[in-house]
């Protein structure tokens, strides 16, 4: 079955950088856009950012452009997403994201920015 399985979150001062992991199992990882998501307290589940099968970024979120990288490696099934110069507004549970008929969601990693 399909598992996705999110990593890296963590508390972190405004300015700071973090990066997420998404490991995935139970399909071929390397035939799939995956997405990253996310959801602050409150408020609805955002789109954050989407990568193509072979590895090309297919859009961001505004509000992240330029401060955030997706990227995967199909050799070992694993999305990253790389955070830089956070801000308090992008506190939040990420979420690791498969469309594939259903969509399927990993558990997510909090992510807080606060000093």
């Amino acid at each position: 079955q399909v598992q996705l399985v999110e990593s890296g979150g963590g508390l972190v001062q405004p300015g700071g950088s973090l990066r997420l992991s998404c490991a995935a199992s139970g399909f071929t990882f390397s035939n799939y856009v995956m997405r990253w998501y996310r959801q602050a307290p409150g408020k609805e589940r955002e789109l954050v950012a989407a990568i193509g099968s072979a590895g090309i970024a297919i859009n961001y979120a505004d509000s992240v452009k330029g401060r955030f990288t997706i990227s995967r490696d199909n050799t070992k099934n694993t999305m990253y997403l790389q955070m830089n110069s956070l801000k308090p507004e992008d506190t939040a549970v990420y979420y690791c994201n498969l469309l594939r008929g259903n969509n399927y969601w990993g558990r997510g990693t909090q992510v807080t920015v606060s000093s």
